[in-house]
Order: structure tokens, then C-alpha cells, then sequence
């Protein structure tokens, strides 16, 4: 059955996107990261909703670590409800969409170009009215998403997101990294974690973890286990996860952990460890932990191996949504362009 559902086909077409992308806008993201370098903006602002959202929040731990410049979320209702406008003089607004279309974030990217932000849109339509209103746009070049939930729409923006740093702060390592993914992203399509359904299956609630790059990959693993499995997951930061969280971990209740290779995974090695202790069944990609079932991953740039592990992770979650009898193509209660005022 997932082999037949628009979800599956359109994220098995992710390192294809991928590589088109990055052949289509090398001129384009050269250009803009020259403009950047220049500018030396003094902060970014992200706009964006849903698994946008959840790249944005991986483009903030991108820039601040490898651009050195502070990076925040907007929040769209300030523009769209309250009529807040914002003293943005010297500041990047980065808006991320899919569509293009929400009318709430296109109040929001409208409200940061008056207060005198420069707006760079990673769009996936480039006639949409966010591309109309951006000062420079980036293609997101996914083609024709069909599926309710975004697959190789949110892959292409952290390929953009990579794409941009690397250029904007001269990063050649990144940038050359960046240009392997796409075969990467091949491989990581074939990996196997079938090993997660069985634990997942009957699952009632989900807590997934990560930190860093990671986060933002947590952040869409648990939005795509709503949306196409009716599975309750909560994305946390694997240093916030113990302020509260941990006293809902009871035995059997599921964790799943990602871990790319920097900083970050002794600390997530040893939560893990904490997690088995507490009885919860582990799962857990980019580390081995005793008594945890282990997820296969692909040794990359610790900011690539996050990109790599989401489309792993979507090939087994259309298994898994079939398996707890939902179809990963009509989610319930959702459309694709979500039109919030």
C-alpha cells in the first residue's frame, strides 16, 4: 500500500529535486550570498508555518553557527491580527513557504519589507504572491506536490537553507558537502527502519528528540506522525526534554532520538541511556545505545546527516500510517494550502 501513495512517490523524488535545485539557482544563490556578505545584516527574522516552520528553525541554528548573525521567528499573528509593525532596518526577513499563498504569513513578510527589512522567499511557486513581494527569491524547485504532507517540499528548503549559508559566509566544505547530498539522499531512501513500526504501531503518544541541526528534523518528524499516522508525537530539544517532560516516560512509552555527528551526541547518547533506564522503549538514529533499537544512518556533514535522516524517516512513515490504518495521502481535517488569518 505506501508504495502507491502520492506521499511515498513524491519523497522518493527528493534527491532528484535536490540536485536540480542546486544546478538551477547556483547563479542565483551566488549573487544573493555576495549581497549578504555585503549587507552584514544585524539579525534574521524567519516567517514561515508548518513544516516551513520546521525548516526555519533549522536555517536558525545554520546561520547563527555558521554566519555568526542572531536569527528569530516572527510571529505572523503580530502582523496579520495585532497590526504590529517592527523597526527591521538592517535585518533579513527569511520567508520559507511552500505555497506562497497564506495569508497571514503574507502579512507578516509584507509588514517586515515596511520596516525596512530585505525579504529573500524560498518558494516553491515562483508567480505566487509571496515570490511577488520578495526582494529575491530562491526556487524551491520541488515540482508538483500532490500530498497533503510535505515531503520533497520541506527536503528542498533545507537544501536551500544549506545552499544559502554556504554561499552568503563562503563555506566551501558546506557547499561541497551540499553537492554529495543528493546521492546521499539516494541511499538514505533505501535505508531500513522498518525496525521503528513494530514499536510504534499501537503507540499512543511519541516523544521525538534531538538538538541542534537536529531539532527542526524532530520538530517535522513529529508534525508528520500527526498528520499521516494519528500518532500523539512532541518534538523536544534534547537539553529541554528533562525540565518537565520526562515525568511522563513511563515503561514502553516510545522515544525516538536523532543524533547527527557534532557537539551534540554524547549528550543525546547519555539521555538515551537515561531513557532506557526509565523503561522507555528507544529508538535511535546516529547512535547505538544498549537496549534501544537502532535506526541506520549515513556518515555525512553534521549539517547534512539531519536532511538525510527526515527521508528515511518518510519512507517509514507511510508504512506506519498504513499500518495503523490511515492513509498518509487524506489526513484528516487538512488541506494543502492551509489559509490562516
Amino acid at each position: 500500500m505506501s508504495l502507491s501513495s502520492r506521499m511515498y512517490r513524491e519523497a522518493a523524488q527528493a534527491p532528484h529535486v535536490v540536485r536540480e535545485q542546486l544546478e538551477l539557482n547556483a547563479k542565483r544563490v551566488a549573487r544573493i550570498g555576495a549581497l549578504l556578505r555585503e549587507m552584514k545584516p544585524r539579525a534574521v527574522v524567519t516567517c514561515a508555518r508548518g513544516s516551513s516552520d520546521n525548516a526555519a528553525t533549522f536555517a536558525k541554528y545554520l546561520i547563527e553557527s555558521r554566519a555568526g548573525v542572531l536569527t528569530s521567528s516572527a510571529a505572523p499573528s503580530l502582523s496579520s491580527l495585532y497590526e504590529a509593525q517592527p523597526d527591521l532596518r538592517g535585518v533579513v526577513c527569511l520567508a520559507i513557504s511552500q505555497s506562497g499563498r497564506s495569508p497571514d504569513l503574507l502579512a507578516s513578510v509584507e509588514a517586515a519589507k515596511r520596516g525596512g527589512a530585505l525579504v529573500i522567499a524560498l518558494c516553491n511557486w515562483t508567480d505566487s504572491p509571496l515570490a511577488a513581494i520578495a526582494d529575491h527569491l530562491i526556487p524551491l524547485c520541488a515540482g508538483v506536490e500532490m500530498s497533503v504532507a510535505a515531503t520533497k517540499s520541506y527536503i528542498v528548503s533545507l537544501s536551500a537553507v544549506l545552499h544559502l549559508v554556504a554561499t552568503w559566509t563562503a563555506d566551501q566544505p558546506l557547499l561541497d558537502a551540499l553537492l554529495r547530498a543528493p546521492d546521499q539522499l539516494a541511499q538514505a531512501w533505501e535505508l531500513d527502519w522498518s525496525n521503528a513500526v513494530p514499536a510504534l504501531q499501537d503507540a499512543t503518544n511519541l516523544y521525538v528528540v534531538g538538538r541542534g541541526f537536529g531539532l527542526g528534523i524532530a520538530q517535522e518528524v513529529a508534525l508528520k506522525l500527526k498528520e499521516t499516522c494519528g500518532l500523539h508525537a512532541e518534538a523536544f530539544s534534547a537539553a529541554e526534554v528533562k525540565h518537565g517532560p520526562m515525568a511522563l516516560v513511563r515503561l514502553g512509552f516510545p522515544v525516538l532520538m536523532l543524533s547527527q555527528n557534532d557537539e551534540s551526541r554524547p549528550g543525546i547518547a547519555e539521555l538515551a541511556k537515561d531513557f532506557v533506564a526509565c523503561g522507555a522503549e528507544v529508538l535511535t538514529a546516529g547512535i547505538e545505545v544498549d537496549s534501544a533499537r537502532p535506526l541506520p544512518t549515513i556518515a555525512a556533514d553534521p549539517a547534512i546527516e539531519p536532511m538525510l535522516m527526515i527521508q528515511s524517516f518518510y519512507r517509514m512513515a507511510t508504512t506506519l500510517a498504513f499500518a495503523r490504518g490511515f492513509d498518509p495521502d487524506k489526513p484528516p481535517h487538512l488541506n494543502k494550502v492551509t489559509e490562516t488569518l
